[in-house]
């Protein structure tokens, strides 16, 4: 079916809950309202040049797994396990916490009105969400499927809400953090390292971008309709992130959206008076809907690349009855509750979208590959040879830039990413190994099954509860196994 720019909007978390955490970020390292608004505009751009990249990659390449499929297709299974490596123990768990760690500050803002809310109660409150919902999406595809429809409602209102009333304001003339000679009044000089690191906090805002990538097999004529998407959706996209800043600033001066733990709600207590609950309720709406839609796509990226062989084959299996992924599941959860523990939300956003951008680059790298390794494959879309080298220069100034202004956080990103280089070897490469191991990952493998209820899928009838996406990814070459 051909999707509508709207519907991918909606279901596909472009607009994501990102943009309720990372104005804060962003102003923070700009030093000024102009400079800060520049890097969300610059954002979008970059944004649609690593779409149309992707658009490419997707209908040359049209199998599922989005970037891992691509990067095993074209540097093979070392490259593609690697990226599988970092997105499992990285960027899906870090992106989960950071917006579990936003949802419980939003409940507990008002609690907690003149200071941050304590450190033990806002972690206790983002474990027992992320719990809740990995037991929701244990139990059922399409309770899962129906918050995500349900509470994208949320996002869609607070953002609606924030922007109406800006441009309220804006015509009674509440304005003066925008007159230019007050939008450029810098309270610090950044550097090149600073502007690295607040393009890295906006671009946690437009994570989803490369999902317009993962529809191409749903588009009718995608060399058309895809294109159409993205030229409508990410300039939508942009002014949606844009004018939200630009309503913060209306009601708040630098100093206090930078003073503000959860920048929404200050908002709406300055400008919405009785009706300031209206904001912390959506927010909180909104990033419930996204650890939500988080936790459902990454179990299914594991079970992906357990049913390729590059992880263990208990996380390509599914509940009996429920037909949910439940040990992919329960990995998902336990990695983010690890890293939930390990550091704040601005410091986990740098580190998750330095790894995010590093596997960008490395796909689109791969689309140059593929141009000089196969120049006649067939390609139904071909993006101009400079859409794909701005995009990467820019990747490169990014890069670079981050790893020297926080050379801990992306050092350790890269440390783990290169931990999968031995597991690659150990666990996927060395097929002939000892009866004594194969013992052990089959004895491991049974006790998971007996725990969580679970088989290997089948091609057959599926289930009631089961989501037809679910059922597109059945392995069907694998022997149905019961222990």
């Amino acid at each position: 079916m051909l999707l509508a720019p709207f519907d991918i909007l909606g279901h596909g978390n472009i607009i994501g809950s990102g943009i309720f955490i990372s104005p804060k970020g962003v102003l923070e390292h700009t030093g000024s309202v102009g400079l800060a608004l520049i890097i969300w505009v610059l954002g979008g751009g970059v944004a649609a040049l690593g779409s149309l990249c992707y658009a490419e990659l997707g209908v040359t390449i049209p199998k599922s797994g989005g970037d891992y499929s691509y990067v095993t297709e074209i540097f093979g299974g070392l490259a593609g396990f690697l990226l599988l490596w970092s997105a499992v123990l990285i960027m899906y768990p870090t992106s989960l916490a950071v917006i579990s760690l936003t949802f419980s500050n939003y409940v507990l803002q008002p609690v907690f009105p003149n200071c941050i809310p304590p450190y033990n109660a806002s972690r206790i409150l983002s474990m027992v969400c992320l719990l809740l919902l990995t037991w929701v999406n244990s139990s059922s595809v399409r309770w899962a499927t129906r918050i995500q429809d349900i509470f994208t409602a949320g996002k869609l209102l607070a953002l609606t809400l924030i922007i109406i009333v800006g441009f309220i304001q804006i015509f009674k003339g509440n304005y003066e953090e925008l007159i230019p000679s007050n939008a450029f009044n810098f309270w610090m000089t950044p550097s090149v390292g600073h502007l690295a690191l607040a393009f890295l906090q906006g671009s946690f805002a437009f994570s989803g971008w490369n999902f317009l990538n993962y529809v191409t097999e749903e588009l009718v004529d995608p060399r058309r309709n895809l294109p159409r998407a993205i030229f409508i959706s990410i300039p939508l996209v942009t002014f949606v992130y844009t004018f939200t800043n630009i309503a913060y600033f209306t009601a708040m001066s630098p100093q206090e959206l930078l003073s503000s733990n959860a920048v929404a709600v200050t908002f709406g207590e300055k400008l919405l008076g009785y009706f300031s609950w209206v904001m912390p309720v959506s927010v909180a709406l909104s990033t419930f809907g996204g650890i939500n839609g988080y936790l459902f796509t990454s179990s299914r990226l594991c079970f992906s690349g357990a049913r390729e062989g590059h992880l263990p084959s208990l996380l390509a299996m599914i509940h009996v009855k429920q037909c949910t992924p439940i040990p992919a599941l329960l990995v998902c959860c336990l990695a983010t509750l690890v890293i939930m523990l390990v550091g704040d939300t601005y410091t986990l956003i740098n580190y998750v979208s330095f790894i995010n951008y590093l596997c960008y680059g490395v796909t689109i790298i791969g689309l140059l590959v593929l141009r000089w390794k196969k120049p006649k494959i067939f390609r139904p879309i071909k993006v101009n040879l400079l859409v794909p080298i701005t995009y990467l220069a820019f990747w490169a100034f990014l890069l670079v830039f981050s790893l020297y202004s926080e050379p801990v956080v992306c050092g350790v990103g890269l440390i783990i990413i290169l931990t999968g280089v031995p597991v690659f070897f150990l666990g996927v490469y060395w097929r002939n190994k000892p009866k004594c191991v194969n013992r052990l990952i089959e004895s491991v493998t049974c006790w998971g099954q007996k725990l969580c209820f679970v088989v290997y899928p089948q091609g057959g009838v599926a289930e009631e509860d089961e989501a037809p996406s679910a059922a597109s990814q059945r392995p069907t070459s694998k022997t149905t196994t019961r222990k």
